[in-house]
């Protein structure tokens, strides 16, 4: 397993349709916003292109010292020299994936249950997503799970616990005193000005 992960209170998720604009750009513009962690997500490209894509943003966070996810691509992650992967319940398992990517980089998985969260933990993972915590509109990710089921999560899970879905800077603060390490937003960063979201997210969880 890797050295352990201590995330920023923020992890952005890049979604070029929401932000209206490319994904380097808004890579460009959350790490001028200050944003710490950047998770490319990519659903709608051709493999190709996603890599071209993860190569050019590999070169702007190692730069400026930012922590760079690859979502669902295990052989992107490891191409490009990205801090971590991040990986579906349909995607490939925790243990597969750390026989190819070694014990330095970083595992993440989505989880939905009590379950999913202590298999992933078990398994090794360095960090899980647990979601979604309200509704959204990013992506169908089922039913909202809310405060009181991250609660249960955090009681039995104790590797980094970052939170998903519906995240806005008007309830960060709720999932993050609720136990998560981190909360995971895309449209609450990308919808209107970036900066201003950002923001707004620090100072209501200062």
């Amino acid at each position: 397993m890797s050295t352990i992960f201590k995330p920023p209170p923020l992890y952005l998720l890049t979604d070029a349709r929401i932000a209206g604009m490319s994904h380097i750009q808004i890579v460009r513009s959350a790490i001028d916003a200050g944003i710490k962690t950047i998770q490319l997500r990519e659903k709608n490209l051709p493999k190709r292109e996603i890599y071209n894509l993860a190569i050019s943003i590999r070169k702007i966070t190692s730069k400026h010292n930012i922590v760079f996810i690859v979502n669902d691509y295990v052989d992107i992650a490891v191409a490009v020299n990205a801090d971590g992967v991040h990986l579906g319940q349909e995607d490939m398992s925790v243990e597969e994936a750390r026989k190819i990517i070694g014990k330095d980089m970083l595992i993440g998985i989505s989880t939905h249950t009590l379950y999913q969260a202590a298999k992933a933990q078990g398994a090794g993972a360095d960090y899980i997503g647990f979601g979604p915590m309200f509704h959204t509109m990013t992506k169908d990710a089922g039913k909202p799970r809310g405060i009181t089921t991250l609660r249960r999560i955090r009681n039995h899970v104790h590797i980094p616990i970052v939170a998903i879905g519906g995240i806005t800077w008007d309830n960060v603060n709720k999932v993050l005193g609720a136990g998560a390490d981190a909360a995971a937003l895309a449209s609450g960063i990308l919808t209107g000005d970036m900066k201003t979201n950002v923001m707004k997210c620090v100072q209501a969880i200062s």
